[in-house]
């Protein structure tokens, strides 16, 4: 058996020109404009590079983007000052603070003190709560970006036994509520679980976000499978750095009927979800319909 490589990049760039037809009517139809503020806080290379790309792609959808650079050195009390006047502003309806932030901040003071209806990552208290409940919540970009390739990939997914390994409160909780929602049969599994490999072969689908590269490997794949791998590791191998997932890709291609590659499965969506919840929050912000193919 050989997967269907499921193309994130493709997909993606899908969702992006949905946002932007959808950015587009909105200007037309009632003179509004999505707003989406960014703030990094500190020099760390990989979220400059990051708050750049969402910058670029922000501003190509029609949405007004809002970068906010702050020195390593920036106090708690002078980010909570600014997540207070960017939450008082009508023109911002979206509000990410780039993490991980320095460690004399507390990250989750920070992204608490976010306006629940502008928190574009789905981290607030608030949305973990409703989305948790099955009340309409902001959702966290990479488990939505997950969620809309299963669907692209299956139609619906009902009935399905899904098996989330990993329990992190950025992809591996919300993802199971995601699938809970969907009607899947959701198993969350972690480093502590009895026969993991057993787990995880159970799976119709299998979601894995641990942070281990290439942990999962093709004998631990039900044949026919879906397997989404959500995790980017930089290894050295050949005398090279390469980026690869959590999952083994060669060997579990073998065995699954669809996969993500690394680079360029799920990465890709995350920041195009991103755009689609900025989206989304103006439209509940307005009292607008929102696009129900851009929301969880």
């Amino acid at each position: 058996m050989v997967a269907t490589k499921i193309d994130g990049r493709a997909f993606a760039e899908t969702v992006r020109q949905d946002v932007a037809r959808h950015v587009a009517q909105l200007r037309s139809d009632h003179g509004v404009t999505p707003g989406l503020a960014v703030v990094l806080v500190g020099e760390d290379p990989a979220s400059e590079v990051y708050v750049r790309n969402k910058g670029k792609q922000t501003r190509e959808c029609g949405m007004a983007s809002f970068e906010h650079k702050l020195d390593a050195a920036t106090s708690e009390a002078e980010l909570l000052g600014l997540i207070d006047r960017l939450n008082a502003d009508p023109s911002v309806h979206g509000i990410l603070v780039q993490l991980p932030l320095p460690s004399h901040i507390e990250s989750n003071k920070i992204l608490n003190a976010i306006d629940p209806a502008k928190d574009v990552d789905g981290f607030h208290i608030s949305n973990v709560g409703l989305l948790g409940t099955g009340q309409k919540a902001m959702v966290p970009c990479t488990p939505l970006g997950c969620l809309m390739l299963l669907r692209h990939h299956h139609g619906k997914l009902d009935g399905l036994n899904a098996v989330v390994l990993g329990r992190s409160n950025i992809v591996g909780k919300p993802m199971a509520q995601l699938l809970l929602r969907d009607n899947c049969t959701v198993t969350i599994a972690h480093s502590r679980s009895r026969d993991l490999e057993s787990i995880v072969r159970s799976a119709d689908i299998v979601i894995v976000a641990v942070g281990r590269p290439e942990i999962v490997t093709g004998d631990w794949i039900r044949p026919g499978a879906t397997v989404i791998d959500v995790g980017i590791n930089r290894i050295e191998r050949d005398g090279k750095t390469k980026l690869v997932g959590d999952v083994h890709f060669d060997s579990a291609a073998d065995m699954a009927g669809a996969i993500t590659p690394v680079p360029g499965g799920v990465g890709p969506m995350t920041i195009a979800c991103l755009l689609a919840n900025t989206l989304t929050a103006c439209c509940r912000a307005k009292g607008l319909s929102e696009p129900s193919s851009l929301t969880a």
